[in-house]
């Protein structure tokens, strides 16, 4: 019998895969993505004080955009750098959440780069 994938549990398999291997720390935090159907989250991790510096998404009120589509994480990644940049923070290591570099999360860290983010 032929069994199903389960693509949730497929996602977080990577994810704790390559969380196995990068962390983030004060002075290069972790650029978390985290994406549902409806919104986009993004967050600044400081995974050795286990605090976030900074976060954004499509719940904000500066984000006109309030879909899960690639506009809205163009959005949402200049807005993580502005609030990265008035954290005085430039470096950062990039974590995709296990998802696929495609579409949204490609996007998301496109407009984090020309917003001033390196990774």
């Amino acid at each position: 019998m032929v069994k199903k994938t389960d693509r949730k549990m497929e996602r977080q398999r990577r994810h704790l895969r390559v969380r196995k291997k990068i962390s983030g720390t004060q002075e290069r935090p972790r650029l978390c993505v985290f994406r549902s159907n409806s919104n986009i989250y993004v967050q600044l991790i400081d995974d050795v004080a286990q605090n976030t510096l900074a976060a954004a998404s499509t719940l904000d009120k500066e984000v006109k955009t309030k879909h899960a589509n690639i506009e809205a994480a163009k959005e949402v990644g200049a807005l993580i750098a502005k609030r990265a940049k008035a954290k005085n923070i430039q470096n950062v290591v990039f974590d995709r959440g296990g998802y696929i570099y495609h579409g949204v999360v490609k996007a998301l860290a496109e407009a984090a780069r020309e917003g001033g983010l390196t990774f």
